[in-house]
């Protein structure tokens, strides 16, 4: 199976934020066994690195890019995929983004705790507690 992981979820796995530990934990546990094919949008990695940097400091903010360039799968984000975003009309633009991404790399669902900023999306959208039941 292959996914897109959302912001909120990798940012739930690499700051260890409860309540949802548990869930995202799961989830790259399934990903790093090679179980589940992880994706992100490139431009989310930059608003990570930013997130984690203010939160806890430049060396977690390195560490944090280390570990999703090691579990995940990179999609690029070039002209077709900002086009075809803004195209979509999503009320937020990082959703439309990461849509059209999930669109050009053929994946299976979407995996996010926002569910309500994919209400339009044609591809199956799951948190990630719904994901990993359904992969067991």
């Amino acid at each position: 199976m292959r996914v897109l992981v959302d912001t909120n979820v990798v940012l739930d796995f690499l700051q260890e934020r409860e309540p949802f530990i548990k869930d995202a934990a799961k989830l790259f546990e399934l990903i790093d066994a090679g179980e589940i094919e992880g994706f992100i949008a490139a431009t989310t990695i930059t608003n990570i690195y930013y997130i984690v940097r203010r939160a806890v400091g430049l060396a977690a903010a390195e560490d944090a890019i280390t570990q999703i360039l090691t579990d995940l799968q990179i999609c690029k984000v070039d002209r077709a995929i900002l086009e075809h975003a803004l195209a979509l009309q999503f009320r937020d633009f990082e959703d439309a983004v990461q849509y059209a991404c999930a669109l050009a790399y053929g994946v299976d669902a979407i995996v996010t705790r926002d569910v309500s900023g994919f209400v339009a999306s044609n591809i199956p959208v799951k948190s990630p507690g719904e994901l990993t039941l359904s992969s067991n």
